[in-house]
This record gives structure tokens, sequence and C-alpha cells, in this order.
């Protein structure tokens, strides 16, 4: 392979001067803050068309094989972002682990599902407005636009501020989701987690009403519950201290997030039936309706709306942030990773932007959408569970800050449970499967024939990997 790119001192510096992201910005607070964003959204639409797929129980089983995988996932980015925190994150973590090509895949895969998401939840959020009746909009485009055009604003004021106004809104969200778990404890009933009809499917029953293929069913709708938490570790070059806040804000978040997932997962159907939850577009304001609760329906309607807001602001963050360090490295056209004077990622933040305003925007459909989001976070979760493996056996004597209980016991777990996710998405969706191949042929074709020839050695990502190099070679 050609040797990547070099520069002299004085290059380097001017270089890396335009690409400088503010330090310092974010602490475990705000970090947690960060992750429960990514994946608030997914707490109120979305999971339950599992219930139509699996119905409770089979859910249920896919929520405990999901929360698992991604708890062990957690456990395991802990690690690695605080003895590698760089802005690549995954991409950094399986650089030095899986060499060149295992890292752009891996950085390629959250990219997609990073850069896809946004346009999904565009959608959902102009299904919602349109479904309240805001702004008198009968169509959908002005809305996608709406959240792009303010959100990626914000994002380029600076990334202390943006955090700070997400925080906010994901707080929302979640009092959205108090509100809604004290309306719904009353009624509660666990006659209504079973009332999906039992079909003749193999290992069916009360509990499992559409057998054992309805649990694999559910595993895609499962993940909805945790989605985009592994993003966490992108904001590490703009955290304080990242060997504290790094492992402490994403294993908060992860502990926030079972604690939230389990509560509508139970209490919706418990209280409102399984069978009309699974069918339902907005199902926690359907559910406070269906025990007679409308008036807190129609206050978790609105307020629910911010943990879409909450989800497409954070998500637009992790975005420009993987954008921004493969960009650096020389794998993205490195003009991708200026930034401003105020430390934020300009064009990787407006690019991405308007590639998915135009998906939102065309496409109008945002269940295939997320599930090619879905596709590429799958193929991150093998690679970057197969990369705290490597690192621990190959590099037992790196620095961890932090050490993931269990060791490769615990992402031994969830690598097996990773392939099962991603053998289940194409049960799902496989047209979503072929497109988000289609998406990283094209991209590995521009690694081999371009990219690979013109890397930036002096990036973090890569000089943690040199580094480790030279040290193996010496020993």
């Amino acid at each position: 392979m050609t040797a990547p790119t070099t520069r002299s001192a004085a290059r380097d510096d001017d270089y890396f001067a335009r690409r400088a992201l503010r330090r310092g910005a974010a602490g475990s607070f705000l970090l947690a803050g960060l992750g429960v964003s990514f994946v608030i959204s997914g707490d109120f639409s979305g999971w339950n068309l599992g219930l139509a797929t699996g119905g409770w129980g089979g859910l249920a089983v896919a929520f405990v094989a999901m929360g698992l995988m991604y708890s062990c996932m957690v456990l395991g980015l802990a690690e690695m972002s605080a003895a590698l925190p760089t802005a690549g994150a995954g991409y950094g973590f399986a650089r030095r682990a899986l060499g060149r090509l295992g890292g752009y895949a891996t950085g390629l895969a959250i990219l997609v599902e990073y850069a896809i998401a946004p346009a999904a939840i565009a959608v959902f959020i102009g299904g919602y407005v349109e479904s309240l009746g805001l702004f008198g909009t009968t169509s959908g485009w002005p809305v996608y636009l709406a959240c792009f055009a303010v959100f990626v604003g914000l994002h380029l004021v600076g990334v202390g501020e943006a955090l700070k106004v997400m925080l906010a809104i994901t707080a929302l969200a979640v009092l959205a989701l108090v509100l809604f778990a004290v309306g719904m404890l009353p009624h509660f009933d666990v006659a209504n987690l079973l009332d999906v009809p039992v079909s003749d499917a193999a290992g069916a029953s009360a509990f499992l009403p559409f057998g054992y293929a309805g649990v694999v069913g559910a595993l895609v709708f499962a993940i909805w519950f945790f989605l985009a938490v592994e993003g966490v570790p992108l904001a590490a070059e703009e955290s304080r201290d990242p060997a504290r806040d790094m492992p402490r804000g994403i294993i908060g978040a992860m502990a926030v997030l079972v604690v939230t997932g389990l509560t509508v997962l139970v209490l919706a159907p418990g209280g409102a039936g399984a069978q009309l939850v699974g069918a339902s577009a907005s199902p926690l304001p359907d559910a406070l309706r269906a025990v007679g609760s409308d008036r807190l329906a129609v206050v978790v309607n609105y307020v629910g709306l911010a943990g879409l807001v909450a989800s497409f602001f954070s998500i637009v963050y992790a975005y420009s942030r993987q954008l921004f360090a493969l960009s650096r490295a020389g794998y993205l056209p490195t003009w991708l990773s200026r930034t401003s004077p105020r430390g934020t990622p300009t064009w990787a933040l407006l690019v991405p932007g308007a590639v998915g305003f135009a998906l939102a925007a065309v496409v109008e459909d945002g269940d295939v959408l997320i599930n090619v989001a879905v596709f590429g976070a799958a193929v991150s979760y093998v690679l970057l569970n197969l990369s705290h493996i490597v690192l621990r056996v190959r590099e037992p004597g790196m620095e961890r800050p932090y050490r993931t209980p269990g060791g490769v016991v615990t992402t031994g777990v969830a690598l097996v449970l990773s392939c099962v996710a991603l053998a289940a998405t194409f049960v799902v969706d496989v047209r979503a499967a072929v497109v988000t191949a289609l998406i990283f042929a094209a991209g590995l074709a521009y690694f081999l024939l371009h990219s690979r020839h013109h890397l930036v050695a002096t990036a973090p990502e890569e000089e943690f990997a040199l580094l480790a190099a030279a040290e193996e070679e010496l020993r």
C-alpha cells in the first residue's frame, strides 16, 4: 500500500490550525445528555412496530438481547474512548485495531448511519407537525428545510452552546416520558400485553404470538431504543477530561436509555393493549387516548416533538464529527474538515445537511431511510466490538484509564449479538440492505482508487496507529 502523505512541520501547523475543534466544551453531564439526545426519539415512535412483528413477548425478548448488546458494547467503547480520545471515535479505534481499510470501513458505516438518520427524523418531524396542524403546512419539505437550516445553524455557532441547547430539548423529551408514565401506570394490566392473536408460526404462544421468527423480526425495532448512543465518543476532542468524562458520559447515557425504553415498552401496551399500540403511528399519545387521558395525550404529543428534535439536533453533531475526522486524515476530501474561528467544522455540517434535506424531500419515507441507517449501524457494531477484542489481545500493555469489566468476554457477547442484529436487518428490509451495500461499494472504491494514496500521517487517529506499529516493530 502506498505510504500516506507527509508534510513539513510548518505545513502541518497550518493544516491542523484550520482544522481545530474547540477543546474543553463538554463535561460528563453534557456528554451523558448528548447520548440520551441521540436516542430519545426512538422512545416516541418506531419501536412499537416490533409489537406487530413479534408481539409483546417477541419485542421484549428482542429488547433484552439488544439491550445486552448495547450495554456490553458501550463498556468496550468507554475503554477505547478513554484510551484513544479523538474525534474519529469508532474510525480511530478500528484504525488502530484493524488497519486503514478496517478503520475506514468502520468510519464509513458510522457516517452512513449518522448522515441518513437526520433525513428520516426530519420526515417524522414533518409528520408530527402536519398531524398537529402547526404552521398550517400540508407539505413536508418546508419543515425539512427548517429543521436542517435552524439546527445546522445552531451547531455552526459553537459546540458548547449547541450542547446546552440540546440538553434543554432533551430534558423536555424526558419530561414528556415522565408525564406519559404517570398517566399510564394506573391502567396497567398484564393481560393487555398479550392481546395479540396467536398465529400458527413455529413456537407460537400467547407470549410469542408470531413464534421464533417474530423475535428475529423484532430485533431491528428493539435497536431503536438504543440506536446512536455509540456516538458519544465522537465528542472526545471537545471534552474537558476524556479519560474521566467519556466513560461516565456514555455509561450514564446507556443507563438512562434502559430505563426510558423499558418504561414505554411496558406501560404503553400494558395500558392500551399491544395490538392497538403496534398499529399506531404515534404510540404514546394514542395509548393515552385509549385509556381516556385525552388532555394528557395532547400535552405528550406536543412535548414529545422535542424528542424528535433532540435526536435530529444531536445526530447532526455526530455526522459532522465523523466526517471531520475522516476528512482530516485524508480518507475523504480534506476541505470538508476545515473549521471556523469558533471551532466548528463548517463544511462537515453543511454538506451532509444538504444531502439529508434532499433525501428527505425526495424519498419522504422515514421508515426506509431509518432502515438504511440501522444497517450501517449494525455493520459498525460488528467492527467496533471486534476492534476492542483485537486491541485487548494484541496490545495488553496499552494505557487504559478505564477498563471494560469482563474484558473480551463482554465485547465478545456484544460481537455475537451484533452479528445476529446485522443478519436480522436483511430479514426486515432487503431493499435497505442493498442500498447500504451500494453506498459502501462506492465509498470503498474511492478509498482503494484514490484516498489511500493521499492519507495524512500526522492526523491524530493515524498517529495513534503508526506509533503502535512502531512500538510493535521495536518489540
